[in-house]
Order: C-alpha cells, then sequence, then structure tokens
C-alpha cells in the first residue's frame, strides 16, 4: 500500500523580470511517484535540479504550485497539514545550522514534542527525549550540552533523534551526509537502516552521491532540471539505466579496480545545465544528449513504462 503519492507536483519561484512579462524558476517542474509504507525511495540527481525543493514542498515547508500530495489515503493541503506535521518529518542536510546553538540538546530535541502537546507533563517529556537519544547513540550525559560541543555526526544523530521524536512515518532525508566526513557517511547511513526496521519507517532520501542512495534504497528516481527521467529498482537501475543521463552519472562513478577504472570510458556531457528559468523546449535534456533527434526538441518525453517496474522519460530509450 502507498503511504505517500505524489502526481504533478510544481513548484515555481518568482524571480526579477520585466513588468509585464515576470519570469518564474521552475524548480520542479510537474514530477509523480508513489512510496509503499517501509520503503526507500532515493532521489538523486546534480545540484540544481530540484530534489531538495521537492522534498520540502512535499512536506508544505515550500506551498506548492500545482500537484496533488496525497499522504495515506488523505490529500494533504494547506489548510490541514498542521495534522500531518507529526507524521511526516525532515532531517536537514546541515547539522552545524539546522540545530539552534543556544538550545541545550534535551530542549533540541524536546521541542517538537511541546509543539504537538505529546506529553502530559514534564516527566514524560524527559523520558521520550532520552528514549530518542538512545536510538540513534548518544546517551544521558549529552542532554544538557549544546550543539558546538559535538562532531558532525554526533549533530546529525541530534537532528535524527528531533525528528524522530514525535514518532512520524515518514521522514524526508534531504542529503543528511553530504556535509559529513567519509567515515562517518557509513555509520549515520546504518543508523537510518536500523532505525528503519525497528520503527518501521518510510524514507524520502535524497542524496547526489549514487554509492549512498544504492545502499538504503529500494527504489531509485532520478532527477534532470526539476523533471523525473528515470524511476526503477536500484538494483535496476546500476544494471540497466536506460535514459543518458542516468548512463552519464553512472559512468562518472570512481571504481576502485585501477584496471577497471583505466578501462572505463566515463560519459562525458557537452555544455551546462540550462537556467530552470528558460528551460529547452521538449525533452530538458536534449542540449546535452548524444542521442537527439528533432523530435527531441518539439515533444516533451513522458515518463512511461519501458520494462516491468521501470520508467523512463525518452524518446528513444528502448
Amino acid at each position: 500500500m502507498s503511504l505517500l503519492t505524489v502526481t504533478g507536483l510544481k513548484k515555481y519561484f518568482p524571480v526579477q523580470g520585466s513588468f509585464l512579462r515576470p519570469k518564474q524558476l521552475k524548480a520542479v517542474d510537474g514530477i509523480g511517484f508513489s512510496i509503499q509504507k517501509g520503503e526507500t525511495l532515493g532521489l538523486v540527481g546534480e545540484s540544481g535540479c530540484g530534489k531538495s525543493t521537492a522534498g520540502r514542498t512535499i512536506l508544505h515547508l515550500y506551498p506548492p504550485t500545482a500537484g496533488e500530495i496525497v499522504f495515506d489515503g488523505e490529500t494533504v493541503t494547506a489548510s490541514n497539514v498542521q495534522r500531518f506535521r507529526s507524521r511526516m518529518q525532515i532531517v536537514f542536510q546541515d547539522p552545524y545550522s539546522s540545530l539552534n546553538p543556544r538550545m541545550t540538546v534535551g530542549d533540541i530535541v524536546g521541542e517538537p514534542l511541546d509543539i504537538q502537546k505529546n506529553c502530559s507533563g514534564r516527566k514524560e517529556r524527559n523520558e521520550r527525549v532520552l528514549e530518542q537519544l538512545l536510538l540513534v547513540g548518544l546517551n544521558t550525559d549529552h542532554l544538557t550540552r549544546y550543539p558546538h560541543e559535538f562532531s558532525g555526526g554526533q549533530r546529525q544523530r541530534i537532528s535524527i533523534a528531533r525528528a524522530l521524536a514525535v514518532k512520524p512515518e515518514f521522514i524526508v532525508c534531504d542529503e543528511p551526509v553530504s556535509a559529513l566526513d567519509v567515515s562517518i557517511q557509513a555509520q549515520v547511513i546504518n543508523t537510518f537502516i536500523e532505525l528503519q526496521e525497528k520503527l518501521s519507517l518510510t524514507y524520502l532520501f535524497i542524496a547526489h552521491d549514487l554509492a549512498v542512495v544504492r545502499h538504503i534504497s529500494n527504489r531509485i528516481g532520478v532527477m534532470y532540471l526539476g523533471r523525473l527521467v528515470e524511476v526503477c529498482e536500484a538494483k535496476d537501475l546500476y544494471v540497466h539505466p536506460c535514459h543518458p543521463y542516468t548512463q552519464a552519472l553512472l559512468s562518472a562513478i570512481p571504481l576502485p579496480d585501477p584496471v577497471a577504472a583505466r578501462n572505463s570510458k566515463p560519459i562525458l556531457l557537452q555544455g551546462d545545465v540550462p537556467s530552470p528559468i528558460d528551460p529547452p523546449s521538449g525533452c530538458h535534456f536534449r542540449t546535452r544528449c548524444q542521442k537527439k533527434q528533432a523530435r527531441c526538441a518539439e515533444e516533451e518525453p513522458l515518463l512511461r513504462e519501458v520494462a516491468p517496474g521501470h520508467m523512463c522519460a525518452c524518446h528513444f530509450c528502448e
């Protein structure tokens, strides 16, 4: 059963233009997907493709320009989103800026409980806070300390504990390990996996590191310039990538075997990423694609099933 279904989601930001012709930055331009209960959907793409904006728009941290968000069978709107706040949470990218430096760890983790009024008294609140800290590998000694006293990995664990405090079912993980050292990234990823198994959580895991996404995701969606270009099972994506953009991304992954690395031929994309203010007609990727034809400029490719469970938005992906 789908816990979250997104249909035709758009998020446009107004930008400076002429008085008669105002312009819009099309950060998210009509994406759609569903996530099953207990599943992790990875969302990947290069910087500026709109993946973080998509995650925040789903939670109504940004009001959607258009589209429908259905959570557990009920449409989420601006008027009823407060009822879903305790069921949908987010872990932000940078633990250095997402934690209030003037608050202790106990107050940071306990703040969502205070806002949602989930506890009957101070004793229950303190028990809940300690419970969340123990879940993420911290202890009672950390309750009265401040964020600056912790390492980056520990700060991200505090962010995870804060997200878990109200017992959510769905968490948007917005590049939660990209600001951490490589040695710490694996520990935090394993924490996410353990918590998912223990608490039956559902994740939208946003990242640009394809190795990280492969490790944690059941399915992966690839975004380019505000649109989804490919969605499929994680294993299938790495074995049978269909879209030319996905193929280019995978070819750029460093290989640990020196011989294989020397024999590999990365696909080099030509030109720069087009502006989301004035994207190309038809297929957004056509200006950098080696397989482009006249049809690509005239007709937008729709996300369609090219194999069981494998969706691709390319006219020639077969």
